[in-house]
């Protein structure tokens, strides 16, 4: 068994995590809409993690209830104990935050309503929209022997009722109406003022006419939680020969997957606890209660509503990405880069450049070939119209899509279909291993040379998170850089993992080995050393193990973690010289950099790989070095700011606990600061004038002509 006084279990530091989370709901200083919007988001990561992790140690103990956890030593079996236990704080927690700002929301003329909070009017549009537009569609159901209990869907809110036969003596008997995901999940009401009421509470209050024979002694809004964690690889599909079949079938088995939570608006009695414990197979503590509303994505939707003045009073200012400096949409990409490398820094500035790249490519007759790797887009992808338009322009246009992006499955699986027809060569990576790499590399040839233009970031190429995750992008023509990204496709397209790389740390064959040497050079420096991450997530025991050597030979080590941070800074005699900050703010912190050293001998990389052993070991991913020192100096300046914050950064403590930084001096609140930074650079378009069917040069007639004559209608998988 390994020492751990210097790890913590990953399930109980993720809580931590998604506690801060909701913490920032808390900070009076954060417009009211947003604070409850990280309720919403708390809610949401909270769900996840009982569908993919819950879901995972219960598969765990099925097949190996002894297996103990590398960190903390506990069984599944503990693990889940400790989960259960360390969530039910959270559920009070979030009730009481929920109280509080929707006190604070109604000073604002904006209200949650229940039932019995409503104007004689307002119960009169709501009684008239119950029978026109709700009732019609809703399918109640009596749990009889001749009405077998129904398949309850993942996440779907049900209005759950103990009942029993008005004219007879039976037992009770349980009844069940499915809230059809077809409905709003909530009805705004005529007036003013922003008043709602959740459609469930509509239900849930004319319940009775649904059931006119039964007396109803008690009612719930309640949803079933399923495990989610199916591993394709682990199933057998010998049967299948496409790809998107066995995707398309993985996604059918989610939604039958068995339960691990059952969530409560309201307490309800032993028999009716029991009756649902014994059809869901779960146990007293999988159940949860919570007056707070079961789903809150609505809360997205609320600002909309307001009149402008009131909306900017509400919500985050508006920000529009900028063009970084040095660039320039009007001329040629491909040659800018040629003189330069180029960084892209979101959500702070744009990724137009990169379209720009991309849709330049399309029409540049140099171009040879566009490969690219894709693990999640948006659901409308100007980039996939690009590469189309690419491949219909001759390009030899390669993508290695991965169908097992979770939860974004059926959108690379449309967006697949979408590129196959256009003529572009569609692959699928490992049957075992993610790609999770996010790279691009762009052909060219030019006086008879072979050029190349290569892009790797640390974020997926999705427009809309690109405006809300902060991440990098480096766009290069070094030489070596590329051919190792051609070296790195070639290798992909015949499935092969162990390729040979010159500049780029690959996983899973060199990028893990090529980092435990990196921070063996900094430990022979002793006092000397310095290393400084910023990552995800770090749960690689091998990875933890030697940051720990490294702070034992006296190495200065800071780290900056956003989420799941396993390994514990500050215990004495193991990581006294190892500092852990945490940052969560308006944006997604998701920018993976690797330091190691100092002055003329740093070595500097960014990468789609967190220290995380799936990352490291089951996934391919790409780290490039970052060779220019402009950029070297750019990205040091985003890494200070992170390590200076005191407003939104939290120091983690040899316990797991988070605390506030001390503050000294000025408040810094790096992403603000990195906001006002890129606001002295001219805004972004907000989208590119360009038709993926022209060229870049196209005239304005050309371009009429073609929307006219030519237009294809492409939108993608956008439903």
């Amino acid at each position: 068994m390994r020492e751990s006084s210097f790890m913590q279990n990953r399930e109980l530091s993720w809580l931590r995590f998604n506690e801060r989370v909701l913490l920032e709901a808390t900070d009076e200083t954060v417009p009211l809409l947003e604070r409850l919007k990280f309720v919403s988001i708390f809610t949401s990561n909270l769900d996840e993690f009982f569908m993919i992790r819950v879901g995972s140690l219960f598969d765990l103990m099925a097949v190996n209830e002894d297996a103990r956890d590398s960190r903390s030593g506990w069984t599944p079996r503990q693990q889940l104990e400790h989960v259960y236990k360390a969530v039910r704080p959270l559920y009070k927690k979030r009730e009481e935050i929920c109280d509080v700002l929707e006190k604070q929301l109604r000073l604002h003329d904006i209200a949650r309503l229940q039932f019995s909070e409503l104007t004689a009017p307002e119960a009169k549009f709501v009684r008239q929209y119950f029978k026109s537009s709700i009732a019609p569609i809703l399918s109640a159901q009596i749990v009889d022997t001749h009405h077998p209990f129904p398949h309850l869907k993942n996440k779907q809110i049900h209005i759950g009722a103990w009942t029993r036969y008005k004219n007879k003596d039976g037992k009770e008997v349980f009844a069940v109406v499915p809230i059809p995901e077809s409905l709003p999940p909530v009805l705004f009401l005529p007036g003013s003022a922003l008043r709602y009421i959740p459609t469930e509470s509509v239900v849930l209050a004319y319940l009775s006419e649904l059931f006119p024979n039964y007396v109803i002694s008690e009612k719930t809004v309640f949803s079933v939680t399923r495990n989610a964690d199916i591993n394709p690889e682990d199933e057998v599909f010998e049967i299948e020969q496409d790809f998107r079949k066995k995707m398309k079938k993985v996604l059918r088995q989610r939604t039958r997957m068995a339960p691990v939570r059952l969530e409560l608006s309201c307490p309800i009695s032993d028999p009716f606890s029991k009756y649902l414990q014994d059809r869901l197979h779960i146990r007293q503590d999988q159940i949860f209660i919570t007056r707070a509303p079961l789903r809150l994505e609505y809360v997205f939707s609320l600002a909309s509503k307001l009149p402008p003045g009131k909306q900017a009073a509400m919500v985050y200012p508006p920000h529009r990405p900028r063009l970084t400096a040095g660039l320039s949409l009007n001329t040629s990409i491909i040659r800018q880069v040629q003189k330069k490398d180029r960084l892209l820094s979101f959500p702070y500035e744009s990724m137009e450049p990169f379209l720009a790249l991309i849709h330049e490519a399309a029409w540049d007759p140099g171009v040879l070939s566009i490969k690219i790797t894709i693990y999640r887009l948006a659901r409308k992808a100007k980039l996939v119209e690009y590469l189309c338009a690419a491949a219909e322009n001759g390009k030899d246009v390669t993508v290695l899509i991965e169908l097992r992006a979770r939860f974004d499955e059926q959108n690379n699986i449309d967006w697949s279909e979408r590129l196959e027809d256009a003529g572009c060569t569609v692959i699928y990576g490992f049957e075992s291993y993610k790609v999770h790499s996010k790279i691009c590399l762009i052909t060219r040839r030019e006086r008879g040379e072979i050029q190349y233009i290569t892009q790797v970031g640390t974020g997926n190429y999705n427009e809309k998170t690109a405006e809300l995750y902060t991440d990098l992008s480096l766009i290069t023509a070094n030489p070596r850089i590329g051919q190792d990204a051609a070296e790195f496709f070639r290798n992909m397209a015949i499935s092969n993992l162990d390729g040979s790389y010159q500049a780029l740390l690959v996983a899973p064959c060199s990028l893990k080995s090529t980092i435990l040497r990196l921070m063996d050079e900094e430990i022979a420096k002793r006092e000397e050393g310095r290393i400084l991450i910023k990552i995800n997530s770090i749960t690689d025991v091998d990875m933890i193990e030697k940051l720990k050597e490294a702070s034992c030979a006296g190495v200065r080590i800071h780290m900056i973690v956003r989420g799941i941070c396993c390994m514990l800074p500050q215990v004495p005699g193991k990581t006294e010289n190892l500092h852990v900050v945490s940052i969560v703010g308006q944006f997604l912190e998701h920018s993976r950099v690797y330091v190691f050293g100092t002055g003329e001998q740093e070595r500097m990389f960014i990468s789609s790989a967190d220290f995380m052993t799936r990352n490291t070991q089951r996934r391919v991913e790409v780290a490039v070095p970052i060779y220019d020192g402009d950029l070297r100096r750019r990205i040091h300046h985003i890494l200070d700011l992170c390590l200076r914050d005191n407003t939104k950064a939290r120091w983690l403590q040899a316990d797991g606990t988070y605390q506030f930084p001390p503050v000294k001096g000025a408040l810094i609140n790096c992403q603000q600061q990195l906001l006002l930074l890129a606001d002295q650079q001219p805004a972004s378009p907000r989208s590119l004038r360009t038709d993926p069917a022209l060229p870049p040069s196209a005239s304005l007639l050309s371009r009429l002509r073609a929307r006219l004559f030519h237009g294809r209608g492409r939108s993608g998988p956008a439903k």
